[in-house]
């Protein structure tokens, strides 16, 4: 009886991960982006009383409300991402928020530091690593191990048609 419930649990597995390792380099970077992303989000929430009058205000925000934008984009969208719900559209708030940070530190900070002065710590580089994955993750997609991916199957299924040819690119 257990080994027919391990070769049962090896065989969903490989069927989930389609065979291959990019669907589980998929899920590595979601994860990976999640909690990265999601540990700002938190410590922002922790020194909320801190952060309020000091977070940069941008688009002509308070900055207590830039601040909660920030938090809510940082958790609620590093929790879709990682679970693999909407994910493409959950990687877009993330993506611009850094953008706007990369804006706001190369007009607001780095003017202030001279050429010399720039090295490898400077924040600049944070928000262009996310962006990168950010992209990374809008153009590649979830990948089959990710809610999108069976929510997509459930909805294919209740159509009649088999979700072999329908998803064979996610």
């Amino acid at each position: 009886m257990m080994s027919k419930l391990n070769k049962l649990i090896a065989h969903t597995f490989v069927k989930c991960t389609g065979y291959t390792y990019s669907n589980m380099a998929r899920l590595f970077m979601r994860l990976f982006v999640g909690v990265m992303f999601m540990q700002f989000g938190i410590r922002h929430l922790v020194a909320f009383e801190q952060l309020r009058h000091t977070f940069p205000s941008m688009f002509g925000l308070h900055s207590e409300t830039c601040l909660i934008i920030m938090i809510v984009i940082e958790i609620v969208c590093s929790l879709f991402i990682m679970v693999g719900f909407l994910t493409r559209i959950a990687v877009v708030p993330p993506a611009l928020s850094m953008m706007a940070g990369e804006y706001y530190i190369l007009h607001n900070l780095l003017p202030n530091v001279s050429v010399y002065g720039l090295s490898d710590t400077q924040p600049g580089y944070l928000p262009i690593m996310f962006i990168g994955i950010y992209l990374y993750i809008l153009l590649a997609g979830p990948g089959k191990i990710s809610l999108d991916y069976f929510i997509s199957l459930f909805l294919i299924s209740r159509q009649g048609k088999s979700g072999d040819e329908e998803l064979e690119d996610v």
